[in-house]
């Protein structure tokens, strides 16, 4: 595929995640067309440590068996938190869309790579999967990763949330994603299938990771709710 072509699918496919951010393929589309520049340097920041070396190296890939291995892990630890977070909201690995307009190999495994341990992250800074949690973590993962994808997306999809919210996202948890962002260790050179039978607490510790904030008492209503509806708990 042509560069116009990609920036063709870039365009469109950011318009329509724009309208529309709960189109998880657009998401992906957007995210691999607009942030392929920048999955090299990415690559070479995994390369400057053990851990990304080996992950590098090894390829893994966050499957179903890792989510089972993960569900046999004792309460309390990383592992048994992010079961339960993927099993009260129906989700599985399997799930999460292939790169395709990536060329490079490596790039593209890089790419794969930031998508699947999307939801670790989401255990890791305790936000919710509704709006308002995930554009607090798409700012998390901007100060991280600088894919454009994510920060369109944090900025962007803000006017989804009533002024309200709109005022705390910015005021509070804005703030919070660019100061826990940028102090805790870098998140995608972390080897996360080799840490499931740690305890939470202290994997947030080594690798400083400070969780967002409370959320809003409107928000905690309504993610309760949800709770009910799937007839479990969720983080």
């Amino acid at each position: 595929m042509n560069p116009l072509q990609k920036g063709a699918i870039a365009i469109l496919s950011g318009l329509g995640a724009l309208l529309r951010p709960q189109r998880g393929d657009l998401v992906a589309t957007m995210g691999e067309t607009t942030g392929e520049f920048l999955l090299p340097y990415l690559k070479s920041r995994m390369s400057n440590n053990p851990e990304g070396r080996l992950i590098l190296m090894e390829k893994p890939r966050v499957t179903d068996e890792i989510l089972r291995k993960a569900a046999a892990m004792p309460a309390g630890t990383f592992g048994a938190a992010y079961a339960e977070f993927m099993s009260s909201r129906g989700f599985l690995p399997a799930d999460r869309p292939p790169v395709r307009f990536v060329d490079d190999p490596d790039s593209a495994y890089v790419m794969t790579r930031i998508r699947e341990v999307h939801d670790f992250w989401h255990v890791l800074f305790n936000c919710h999967t509704n709006v308002f949690g995930e554009i607090a973590l798409k700012a998390v993962e901007f100060r991280q990763t600088g894919l454009p994808m994510t920060g369109l997306a944090a900025l962007g999809a803000q006017y989804k949330l009533k002024p309200e919210d709109r005022k705390i996202m910015q005021d509070v948890f804005m703030p919070w994603a660019a100061r826990a962002g940028g102090a805790c260790r870098d998140l995608v050179g972390i080897y996360y299938e080799k840490h499931l039978d740690r305890e939470l607490d202290d994997v947030r510790r080594e690798w400083k990771i400070h969780p967002a904030p409370e959320a809003p008492v409107q928000l905690k209503r309504h993610q309760n709710a949800n709770k009910e509806r799937l007839g479990g708990g969720g983080n």
